[in-house]
């Protein structure tokens, strides 16, 4: 036989409709505490939520966690005042409520899980002077803390990082580049970083001729010594790296003792064609 529905009281009817919106477990509790009424079981309460399509307003993604903390009363407080900033905000509600129990991280806490939005990004917007502006530390001399003086720049002080004058690396390339004294065209700089070996083979012989590039001879880029480098013809360059159909053997792959050989073919071959171009 099907049990009938459980009858309520006007006053109970009343009460039940004005806290509807509650966590179940504590409506049921609450409802209890207030009428006595232990034949009324959680699930009673929920059937009747259901029936009358009281709706609570929790479909579990929306849902921001329950304010058991917190009384209506406190909780109003806490919403409307929401955009204080949190000292203030602390201060306010401990002034209007007698809950010593309430921290600044709770009240943190409690805007975060209720979406409560400040409206401070906590950026600096335009025009916007921060708080320690015009002020200055009083400890120590010279109106500096210790720890700042001993940090801080001093007069002629290089970083650590500095790169001097003859300071060397390598490029992605694997060439190594050196510290020059000559203004770098890029930043106005005092210094500028130049091929090495281009560099030495400057000092000993001049610019390199206009159209000419200069070969690394034993095939290790990073041997700087300008007999190690040829001033050769850039049409010379394509036949030493095998030609066109690698037929010929290139350069950079030719043993020690075969290199001045591949070196002379490559000019030979450059010349020949020079004089057919002209003879045509």
């Amino acid at each position: 036989m099907r049990r009938g529905r459980i009858p309520y009281s006007d006053a109970e009817m009343t009460w039940l409709e004005e806290n509807y919106r509650m966590v179940i477990s504590d409506y049921h509790r609450a409802f209890v505490e207030q009428f006595g009424r232990d034949d009324v079981s959680l699930s009673h309460l929920n059937q009747l939520r259901k029936r009358k399509g009281w709706k609570v307003g929790r479909d579990g993604a929306r849902y921001k966690g329950r304010l058991r903390t917190f009384n209506a009363e406190e909780t109003k407080w806490l919403s409307d005042n929401r955009a204080l900033p949190i000292k203030e905000y602390l201060a306010g509600f401990l002034a209007s409520f007698d809950r010593p129990d309430v921290t600044e991280r709770k009240l943190h806490a409690l805007r975060k899980a209720q979406g409560w939005k400040t409206g401070r990004t906590g950026k600096f917007v335009k025009g916007q002077a921060p708080p320690n502006k015009g002020k200055k530390c009083q400890e120590g001399e010279g109106g500096r803390h210790p720890n700042a003086r001993r940090t801080q720049f001093k007069k002629g002080h290089m970083p650590h990082n500095t790169q001097y004058l003859g300071h060397e690396r390598v490029s992605k390339d694997g060439y190594v580049e050196i510290s020059v004294a000559e203004t770098n065209p890029h930043t106005g700089f005092e210094r500028r970083y130049v091929l090495k070996h281009r560099w030495l083979w400057e000092q000993a012989n001049g610019p390199v001729p206009e159209g000419h590039a200069l070969k690394c001879l034993d095939g290790n880029k990073q041997n700087t010594d300008p007999s190690n480098w040829e001033a050769i013809d850039r049409g010379v360059l394509a036949r030493l790296n095998g030609g066109r159909f690698k037929r010929t053997l290139a350069y950079n792959d030719a043993a020690p003792e075969l290199k001045p050989t591949v070196m002379a073919l490559a000019k030979l071959r450059h010349r020949s064609g020079q004089m057919k171009r002209g003879a045509a």
